[in-house]
């Protein structure tokens, strides 16, 4: 174990000699650019890790290291994870509600030994028209059980309650038709074949308005904030130019939000990378929340963000997983966290958390140190 006791008094004793506020009424203030009692934590780690933090630190569950930690949100998957994987095979394979195979694929070793899932087989890959795409086995909203909803909201009663789907079928465009498609093939398509391109972007949207649609309805007005998510950044850039964005995902971003938004959701956008260029597009199109903010990426500074943006988008993420939490050392991640809510807490309107998962290489001290941080450096003065 790795100094329980120690690690939950000290972090106890910080929440509790100065929190004011509830999980939800602390998110709701942030969001609305007012500053709370403190910045919102939110704590994103693949399964191996939380399961490695539970075990070490001596606690029963996931649920007890959010506590712990002052997680202010909680995250449902919503049905489609009942019978998400509609098929498997005896040597791993696994089959999706779009028709994508996938095969497990494990890297590191011990403790720090993961598994992903990796594409294998998109089935629109070798289509060639619109009627190869209409000809396609479609997902269908009436698959879903949606009588859980509410239940599954009103477990978590007092947080913030984010639906996000499962990692694999979040509401996205790119994504899935990269999934479904190919990635080079897709973007082979906005250049010779784009109305194959947006045809199944059309599906897809289609499927997803839907699909939500009965999530939000289900909710019965349970859900704060609808989490969608699509990599449209790259280490450099963004992958395409505004004008490409504009054309083939403009629309149904924007449809995706205004859905959210008559149900009184809040919504976040998850990308990776360098997306500078495109979030005035973002804002335009009504977006809340902008994750994740990866710190490496060109121009995702977040101190030149929260200058030129801040004031019109809410932001969340910015501590950076690909070099300080798996590479550094403790020092290292107290002085990220430090520095990064020196720039997120003015005006608020910023969410502290990791630009994507902790993965599992990140040593456990340096995540113990992380979430410690966040309560030294979080809380605005009174």
């Amino acid at each position: 174990m790795v100094g329980m006791a120690d690690f939950a008094e000290r972090i106890l004793g910080r929440r509790r000699a100065q929190e004011e506020m509830g999980h939800r009424e602390r998110v709701e203030v942030c969001l609305n650019h007012d500053e709370p009692d403190r910045v919102p934590v939110d704590l994103w780690a693949t399964p191996e890790v939380k399961a490695r933090l539970v075990r070490e630190l001596g606690l029963n569950s996931s649920e007890d290291l959010l506590r712990l930690v002052g997680v202010d949100f909680r995250v449902i998957r919503g049905p489609s994870l009942v019978g998400l994987e509609l098929e498997s095979y005896l040597d791993g394979r696994t089959v999706d509600l779009w028709g994508v195979v996938r095969r497990p694929v494990g890297f590191g070793k011990g403790k720090s030994r993961g598994i992903y899932k990796e594409v294998v087989l998109s089935p629109l890959a070798g289509a060639t028209n619109t009627d190869d795409i209409d000809d396609h086995n479609w997902p269908d909203p009436d698959w879903w059980d949606y009588s859980k909803v509410e239940e599954e909201c009103k477990r978590h009663e007092g947080y913030c309650v984010v639906f996000a789907g499962d990692r694999l079928d979040r509401t996205a465009q790119l994504k899935t038709a990269m999934y479904l498609r190919g990635m080079t093939q897709v973007f082979r398509d906005m250049r010779t074949n784009p109305e194959v391109l947006k045809r199944i972007i059309s599906h897809i949207v289609e499927y997803f308005l839907e699909y939500d649609r009965r999530v939000f309805e289900a909710s019965r007005g349970s859900i704060d904030v609808f989490m969608m998510g699509d990599d449209f950044g790259m280490q450099t850039g963004p992958m395409m130019p505004m004008a490409t964005w504009k054309e083939y995902f403009e629309e149904g971003f924007r449809k995706f939000i205004e859905l959210a938004h008559e149900y009184d959701v809040r919504v976040m956008h998850h990308t990776c990378g360098s997306v500078r260029e495109l979030i005035p597009a973002f804002i335009e199109a009504d977006l809340d929340i902008l994750q994740s903010l990866q710190p490496r990426a060109a121009g995702m500074e977040l101190g030149g963000l929260k200058r030129d943006f801040g004031s019109r988008i809410a932001m969340h993420g910015s501590v950076d997983i690909q070099r300080t939490l798996p590479m550094g050392d403790p020092g290292d991640v107290r002085a990220e966290v430090r520095e990064r809510l020196s720039k997120g807490k003015p005006g608020g309107g910023f969410i502290i958390c990791t630009a994507h998962n902790i993965q599992v290489d990140t040593p456990v001290a340096n995540v113990l140190e992380l979430l410690e941080s966040y309560h030294d450096y979080a809380y605005y003065a009174r």
